[in-house]
């Protein structure tokens, strides 16, 4: 072991001296050598935010966000979504690394084993939101490659734009753009990217076109291919079921027209596409017993957008989207034959949805109001059938029922800013909702329509002391209703007297900046955020015995910290993340220690690196470390069982240590290049994050090669 390590280190500083002295130095001018010598750079916490409302840096948001810009996520050198979460406080991945087994967890609140997690955190793909529930599957499936930035949006505050039941918080994807390539003074650009990882011998073959009709329209098509072998743990072992291959591709137009080019029509369609055989049925964790099966997973997001600032009318700033989204999931051949009806099956989500907004301003000599309102539109369709399900009703699965779902949102959400200094939101929502059971689901369980409403104000404010120093809180209420999941699953009985969910959130914390600290242009800051989340009428599926598949179980609390820091300069930078959350299951009255199998450890994550500036080089290392929880979603990746005291166990502490290194030549004859390397757990820490069921990724190293070509 220690020779490996050594080994290790040895190729890696190796590759790190290459990166700071082999490149050749290409010739500047003395002006292009003046500017590589000062830039201003910008923190993460001064990245802007607008997701939240009006536009506005992260920083000065009442709330925890944090945002990831196309730098951030090429930096990454992401083989799944979830690697691009690595550095953002609060949130983890639940289920597995296996590109099928991936699904979100912020603030403990997210799991892929207990109910249909992924309504507790909505998710967005240009305003279109997925969602996505399949036993012993994850909740979304994309590729990294196809996004140019993500907000992360902590906390049920959220709620008020995105919908009722935001319990951990809201993600936002947006894809690339065309004007992302476009310089000035060319019309196209071709984009080519590939990248190869030693662990797994995973690749990446990427394409971008980007073309500028006229001033007005512009147009991006993009192709990207991808695929792994096994990939191996830290002890030597292959993960099964983690290899695969994808297909993903992005069309994507946008359109400027009106007084000042100033509306813009923007439509989109993704696609991604998998198709693997003999993988693992069980892609949330190692479950030998459930065999494997061939899956073909295909996922479609349409979305056109239109946005008409009306400038001359402060009354009106319009945005409207339409968008479908499609995902399905068709399995065959698998082995396990006591659940065949399952396994040879078809499912999928089918969701239409549209929404309404426009924001009114007014102000007045040292103040301005921002009021948005609108409404939100959706019917969605979850659809199953099995070829070998004969009895009781021919193709209807008991533990994936089909039905729609249809919903009508209106929110308001006010926004008074005075002196530049005070800010202050409040935000109100009310979803309606008509859910109605599939035929095959009908026929069998008798289940019957359940219509039923949420609510969910809010209240934030945050209010800067001086220029440097600033302090926020809120208090937020939301409700989650059943999905039809949980409502209408019949292999143990409908669950139709299902409560929602409900959360009262609180949250206050302070913010620090300072510039020209130890040079002109540097800055420094930090964010820190304290939470307490009570939760009541918490769904769980049930153990044995029991005459419904889903109950509520009563009250939870979970609290913690988040802190967000960053130093940027020319020459250094650095960045902090940590998060420490507790939760506590208080469902039996009694024992208020019990601890929530789905909070994740605490954890800290430390990025120190450097920059060459005359060089356009960047490198450093990031060291992550987990403390010793006292819950965890399984003991080992190995076990089983279904009843709440067998999933709380304990998990051990880990450190990983991953170094990187980047060229992006700003002028020069190499101009256009980029190349990216890193290694990700150098030492090849055999580890498990306590919200997965299975041990992460070994030693991998990366190169990534792109070059853009422009005429």
């Amino acid at each position: 072991m220690i020779v490996r390590n050594s080994r290790a280190v040895l190729l890696a500083c190796t590759a790190l001296v290459v990166f700071g002295a082999g490149f050749p130095a290409y010739s500047q001018s003395p002006e292009e050598e003046a500017a590589s010598q000062k830039t201003d750079r910008v923190t993460p916490l001064k990245k802007i935010v607008v997701g939240a409302g009006q536009r506005k840096i992260a920083i000065d948001t009442p709330q925890a966000v944090t945002v990831l810009d196309q730098k951030d996520i090429d930096d990454a050198q992401a083989e799944t979504i979830g690697d691009i979460f690595k550095d953002v406080p609060g949130v983890s991945i639940a289920g597995s690394d296996r590109v099928f087994g991936e699904a979100f967890n912020i603030r403990g609140i997210g799991s892929t084993e207990d109910s249909a997690d992924g309504s507790r955190i909505v998710v967005n793909v240009d305003g279109a939101q997925k969602f996505y529930e399949q036993y012993r599957m994850g909740s979304f499936f994309s590729d990294p490659e196809l996004y140019k930035s993500v907000e992360v949006l902590r906390g049920p505050a959220s709620s008020t734009l995105y919908g009722a039941g935001a319990l951990g918080g809201v993600i936002n994807f947006t894809t690339k753009d065309a004007s992302e390539f476009l310089l000035e003074g060319y019309d196209n650009a071709l984009r080519l990217k590939s990248s190869y990882e030693t662990n797994g011998n995973g690749y990446l073959g990427s394409s971008i076109f980007a073309h500028r009709f006229n001033e007005g329209a512009e147009f991006l098509g993009m192709l990207n291919k991808r695929g792994s072998s096994e990939f191996e743990l830290g002890d030597g072992s292959d993960l099964s079921g983690s290899d695969f291959q994808s297909w993903s591709g992005l069309a994507k137009g946008t359109f400027h027209f009106g007084d000042g080019d100033e509306q813009t029509v923007r439509l989109s369609y993704q696609h991604w596409d998998s198709d693997a055989n003999d993988q693992d049925y069980a892609q949330t964790g190692t479950q030998a017993a459930f065999g494997t099966v061939d899956r073909h997973v295909i996922d479609d997001t349409a979305v056109l957008s239109y946005e008409n600032p009306v400038s001359d009318n402060p009354w009106l700033d319009f945005k409207a989207t339409l968008s479908y989204s499609d995902t399905s999931v068709d399995q065959s051949d698998g082995t396990l034959g006591g659940f065949s009806n399952i396994i040879e099956a078809d499912y999928g989500y089918r969701t239409w949805q549209a929404n309404l907004q426009n924001t009114s301003e007014f102000s007045g000599d040292s103040w301005v109001n921002y009021l948005t309102y609108g409404t939100q539109l959706s019917h969605q369709d979850r659809t199953a059938d099995s070829p070998l399900a004969t009895s009781p009703t021919p193709g209807a699965i008991a533990t994936h029922p089909e039905g729609t779902d249809n919903k009508v949102g209106l929110f308001v959400q006010n926004e008074f800013v005075y002196d530049e200094r005070l800010t202050i939101i409040g935000g109100v929502r009310g979803d309606f909702v008509w859910r109605q059971p599939g035929d095959s689901t009908a026929a069998f369980s008798n289940a019957v329509d359940v219509n039923d409403q949420a609510f969910s104000p809010k209240l934030a404010a945050h209010y800067k002391l001086t220029d440097e120093f600033g302090i926020f809180g809120s208090i937020a209420h939301t409700e989650r209703l059943p999905t039809l999941d949980e409502l209408y699953t019949w292999s143990k009985g409908t669950s139709l007297d299902l409560k929602k969910e409900k959360s009262n959130n609180y949250e206050i914390g302070f913010t620090a900046t300072r510039d020209d600290i130890f040079q002109a242009g540097d800055n420094i800051s930090f964010k820190t955020t304290a939470f307490y989340n009570d939760l009541e009428n918490l769904i769980a599926t049930t153990g044995t015995g029991a005459s419904s598949y889903f109950y509520n179980v009563g009250k939870a609390r979970i609290y913690g910290v988040e802190v967000e820091g960053a130093y940027e300069s020319d020459y250094v930078f650095a960045k902090l993340a940590y998060t420490g959350t507790q939760g506590q299951d208080r469902s039996d009255g009694v024992n208020y220690n019990k601890p929530l199998p789905t909070v994740p450890a605490h954890k800290i994550a430390f990025t120190l690196g450097g920059r060459l500036p005359e060089r356009d080089i960047e490198y450093g290392t990031r060291i992550t470390h987990a403390f010793e929880a006292q819950n965890s979603v399984r003991g080992t990746a190995a076990s089983s069982g279904s009843t709440p005291d067998h999933l709380v166990v304990p998990a051990p502490d880990w450190t990983t240590v991953d170094l990187f290194a980047s060229w992006r030549p700003q002028s020069g004859e190499m101009q256009g290049w980029q190349v990216l390397a890193s290694v990700n757990n150098l030492f090849d820490q055999y580890y498990r994050e306590n919200t997965s069921n299975d041990y992460a990724k070994g030693r991998t190293f990366k190169i990534t090669l792109s070059k853009q070509l422009d005429w």
